[in-house]
């Protein structure tokens, strides 16, 4: 794993329950602004998504992106964060 991998997955990791960001903001954080297919590309990859929630990224469009379980899923997960959001607070 690059090193830039490891930035991208602890990013992604401190992205609260029930929001989003863009791939994007992510490479920003990250250190690469420019960097956007990378992060992708990276969370394409990535070897534990029960536990580097990279389905909280989408695209800057609003369009949900790719996820290793599908798209349908990566909304219910969404949609299922935001309702137990809307519980804890």
């Amino acid at each position: 794993m690059t090193p830039f991998a490891k930035k991208v997955y602890k990013v992604v990791s401190n992205i609260p329950l029930g929001e989003v960001r863009t791939y994007k903001w992510v490479a920003l954080k990250a250190g690469k602004p420019k960097a956007v297919r990378a992060v992708g590309q990276i969370l394409k990859n990535n070897p534990y998504p029960w536990f580097i929630p990279c389905h909280r990224v989408i695209c800057a469009s609003g369009d949900l992106g790719g996820y290793v379980f599908g798209k349908k899923k990566k909304k219910a997960l969404l949609d299922l964060e935001k309702q137990i959001r809307k519980v804890m607070v």
